[in-house]
């Protein structure tokens, strides 16, 4: 697409000037910009910055939850030719040194006292960084502290900026051109420091327009922004495709609320990553089963026709006349209250991505009426690279390739993409950009797969962690652990695990119980319980996650490709695994080497067949302090099943 985000808010508020284009839910209340309030904010605050001294090409960082005025801080830099660079807002201010020192950001749009703390905590470390704005005054009145100002005194001085030089502005927003540099994203750094992907105002609309004209997406459509800004998915759905399509984005009050503003906006175009769809099923098991013996009997009834007839309505196939009744009448009981009680009532698309998702968990909220589809794509590729159509979603595989995607395989099964919307470079890290871009312009994806007989993508595994089981039984089996661990993952009572197997003779797994899933498990079986330590190591739990296991083997046991993997022991990690700890990143994914470095004593412990071990962690709290955990933890051995050999 031949033109910038400026350009695009500026054709929406001269088109449709009274047309929401932002609503953000304050004090219970939703509060509505319009387009054309919205270029104005967006004129003042970029003409402030601009008299602070931000100048074409240098970055600005922006940190906090989806915000009105931090979306219009982002467009308000790019006007003027520079880069805005969106932190994690639940980050400590420890790991937000790195990327604030790689691209020498002296200016930072945050949005409350939390994040101010955070910059001023680094400073030190960071001397460069002189102009902190804010836009929640709470708590900051007494602040004395250099640079630092609200966003209304900045938009005050835009104001007065605009008024002295009325075409600044416009001239500013002309100047830029589609391949000048739009946004930078910090990648999740799974192995040391994360690398910035630099991406253009043209590589990022063209992939929104991409998927705007897959699913013919349109004006009318609502979206809720709840995922962090920092990440590319929350980004494009809420940024690039808002600007592109002109729909109305809607922020919630808080993480709190979320659920409740789910159901009062009702969204037509949904995304969210399995662990999103996999809690909200969570929720209602739970209820369900505290519900009464008829409630529980209508709602499994209910299922069991959605199960066997709605994946084939959503896909457009034909239905028997008795069992499409029996789908309705299961809607009106059922499916329909079901919807909206996760408020997803309205939602005409529904995208899931970011790691695969469990087939019963995608056949769950496709039997109930819910367009629910994947699509596969990462930050360097301004993600949509593949999406599912309407009538072609399947559990196992990520779509098609879109308008303007080539892909191909490389000799060892790696995936190889051609698109519009590859990154620029990897910035100052010129080595690691040659290492995922082909001279040819291909790019490295990591992922191992193949493109199946319907043409659609299907994902094994990273590739670098796709294995092999070495002596044993299994000798020679393929190891796929994010294979194994997503299996694992669709169970209500497990919500992370991490297996471990290549180069070992046999798969072992961490397991971290779901709290409140297991807790209400306990709580109706009248098991008491002091905290998650002391549940997770309960002798019912590891029953209960045992079964689990056992049926995950069972499944695995049907697939020759991967009956290798099937899980020999497991134990019940003693603490969640957490990204302050260091665990996991920003956005959920397991540092499965940094955990085998962390827990090697439970590591050896499993392969070397004792029954419990003493294992003490250290830990971060939320409030900043440190502190440990310890425990001596059970290892239990789990039922393996023979190959399943499928007919020729």
């Amino acid at each position: 697409m031949q033109t910038t985000f400026p350009r695009l808010m500026l054709e929406h508020a001269k088109q449709r000037p009274q047309a929401a284009a932002l609503r953000e839910k304050e004090y219970g209340i939703w509060q509505t910009t319009t387009w054309s309030q919205l270029a104005a904010l967006v004129r003042h605050l970029a003409c402030g910055m601009a008299e602070a001294g931000l100048k074409r090409g240098q970055h600005l960082v922006v940190i906090g939850e989806n915000r009105p005025r931090l979306y219009a801080s982002m467009l308000a830099a790019q006007s003027l030719g520079a880069v805005p660079i969106a932190l994690y807002q639940d980050a400590v201010g420890a790991e937000m040194v790195f990327p604030i020192n790689n691209a020498e950001v002296a200016f930072a749009v945050v949005e409350d006292q939390e994040q101010v703390d955070k910059l001023i905590e680094i400073r030190p470390q960071c001397p460069q960084l002189g102009h902190i704005w804010f836009d929640d005054p709470r708590g900051l009145r007494k602040y004395d502290e250099p640079g630092l100002v609200s966003l209304d005194a900045l938009i005050e001085a835009g104001q007065k900026r605009h008024e002295r030089e009325p075409k600044f502005f416009d001239a500013e927003v002309a100047t830029t051109d589609p391949k000048d540099v739009a946004a930078m994203f910090f990648t999740s750094g799974t192995t040391g420091n994360p690398k910035g992907v630099v991406h253009t105002h043209f590589s990022l609309l063209d992939r929104a327009a991409a998927g705007q004209r897959f699913d013919k997406l349109t004006e009318s459509e609502e979206v809720l922004a709840y995922m962090p800004p920092a990440w590319v998915g929350q980004n494009i759905f809420s940024y690039a495709q808002w600007l592109s399509c002109g729909y109305v984005v809607n922020c919630p009050e808080s993480n709190a609320t979320v659920t409740i503003d789910l159901k009062e906006v009702g969204p037509t175009y949904y995304f969210a990553p399995p662990r999103i769809f996999e809690g909200l099923l969570t929720s209602v098991m739970i209820r369900m089963e505290d519900a009464g013996t008829f409630k529980k009997w209508l709602f499994h009834t209910c299922m069991a026709v959605a199960r066997r007839v709605g994946p084939d309505r959503m896909d457009g196939k034909p239905v028997s006349f008795i069992d499409s009744l029996k789908w309705r009448l299961g809607d009106l009981c059922i499916y329909g209250p079901l919807r909206n009680t996760l408020g997803l009532s309205r939602v005409r698309v529904a995208y899931t991505a970011g790691e695969a998702i469990g087939p019963d968990l995608f056949t769950f909220y496709r039997s109930i009426g819910i367009n629910l589809k994947q699509l596969y794509g990462s930050t360097e590729t301004a993600v949509f690279v593949c999406l599912q159509p309407d009538n072609g979603a399947r559990a196992d595989t990520v779509g098609v390739p879109i308008d303007g995607v080539e892909i191909k395989l490389s000799e060892s099964g790696e995936i190889l993409v051609k698109s519009p919307g590859l990154l620029k470079e990897y910035y100052k890290n010129p080595a690691a950009t040659a290492e995922v871009l082909t001279p040819e312009g291909w790019y490295h994806t990591g992922d191992a797969g193949f493109i199946d007989a319907s043409g659609q993508l299907k994902i094994i595994d990273r590739a670098k962690d796709v294995g092999r089981i070495v002596g044993g039984p299994n000798d020679g089996a393929m190891f796929a652990p994010k294979y194994v661990e997503n299996k694992l993952k669709f169970f209500p009572h497990i919500k992370e695990a991490v297996a471990f197997g290549d180069k070992r003779s046999s798969v072992c797994a961490f397991i971290n119980i779901d709290f409140e899933a297991v807790g209400n498990w306990a709580e109706r079986r009248n098991l008491p319980y002091a905290g998650y330590t002391d549940l997770a190591q309960k002798p019912e739990v590891y029953e209960l996650i045992r079964d689990c296991v056992e049926k995950v083997n069972a499944d695995l046991a049907q697939d020759e490709l991967l009956t290798g993997s099937q899980i020999g022991r497991f134990l019940v990690l003693h603490k969640e695994l957490d990204a302050d700890d260091g665990e996991m990143t920003r956005t959920r994914k397991v540092k499965r080497g940094y955990i085998n470095d962390k827990y090697q004593v439970l590591v050896d412990a499993l392969y070397g067949g004792k029954t419990e071990q003493f294992i003490e962690t250290a830990v971060k709290f939320e409030d900043g302090r440190s502190g440990s955990i310890s425990a001596t933890l059970k290892l239990a051995d789990v039922k393996t099943f023979p190959a399943i050999r499928k007919a020729a």
